[in-house]
């Protein structure tokens, strides 16, 4: 299922001021309800689940009769009951809109590092690769890597909070701009996961860029908002980021705005719209 694309409300760009260094964009996005509604019950909830990662776990077992092991022992383990975080749909809205419509691919969600359910790892919120849109059909020689970072805020004024402080978007954009040490970290975050995924090939075909310089990376900054669109949410950011930007670098803001309010129901929702799948999988009706 293709997540829905919204409405564009604001598009912004440093390109036309801009002398020398990156490319630095941003843009607003709105959905109607009906729209996260979809997203919700479909690739949003695929990611915050985790249904091919579970997939993968459970084909483990595929060749074991079924009086080896406790089926519903299985999908205890496999698939929490528990409500995730706001934050966590968030992230997983955020990781499907890069995917669907920006030519994304995170192979290794943060949820299958966690030693704790609820936990928030350090480092980028969303790791993996971009094919530009030029080059997407071809054999992959143009992925690069791809760091993104989420936040999520119903907060009544723009640009929010959340943009601001040491944990806030703008320091952690800032910081993936200019430390190199910092993009090194989650290159080799990626690296031990390749080894042996499906991912190697593209991997590969993205450090051969970065190993030519650190610098050519995409870097993407979401906020995932309930409030009524505003350029102030990104207008700032876009400007302050494309000073000092490398020039193989591509900066892309992007603030995906719901429905009024809709924030502190996106736990509830996303659970809800698994429901059904849950219970027919268990031989009850739906």
């Amino acid at each position: 299922m293709t997540l829905p694309s919204g409405t564009v409300e604001y598009t912004l760009d440093t390109a036309p001021a801009r002398m020398s260094g990156g490319q630095v964009t941003g843009c607003g996005i709105s959905w109607t309800d009906e729209e996260l509604d979809t997203a919700l019950a479909g690739p949003v909830a695929e990611v915050v689940f985790d249904d091919a990662g579970n997939a993968d776990c459970a084909a483990i077992l595929e060749g074991l009769s079924e009086t080896e092991f406790d089926h519903e022992g299985v999908q205890r383990v496999l698939n929490s009951e528990q409500e995730p975080e706001p934050w966590r749909v968030g992230e997983g809205l955020a990781e499907s809109y890069l995917t669907h419509h920006r030519n994304c691919s995170f192979p290794w969600p943060d949820g299958r590092d966690e030693r704790k359910s609820g936990s928030s790892l350090p480092g980028a919120d969303l790791v993996g690769f971009h094919l530009s849109a030029e080059q997407a059909g071809h054999d992959g020689e143009q992925d690069c890597f791809a760091f993104g970072e989420v936040k999520t805020s119903g907060e009544a004024k723009h640009p929010p909070g959340a943009m601001y402080g040491r944990t806030g978007l703008k320091q952690q954009l800032e910081d993936l701009r200019d430390n190199v040490s910092i993009r090194d970290d989650l290159v080799k975050y990626l690296w031990h996961r390749a080894v042996n995924a499906s991912c190697k090939g593209r991997f590969i075909n993205a450090y051969k860029r970065y190993n030519a310089d650190s610098a050519d990376v995409c870097l993407f900054g979401l906020l995932v908002r309930d409030v009524e669109p505003h350029r102030d949410d990104l207008q700032v950011r876009v400007t302050k980021l494309g000073k000092g930007c490398p020039s193989v670098m591509s900066i892309e803001l992007i603030a995906i705005y719901l429905p009024a309010g809709s924030i502190d129901s996106l736990s509830k929702k996303v659970v809800q719209s698994r429901l059904p799948r849950r219970q027919t999988g268990k031989g009850g009706d739906t």
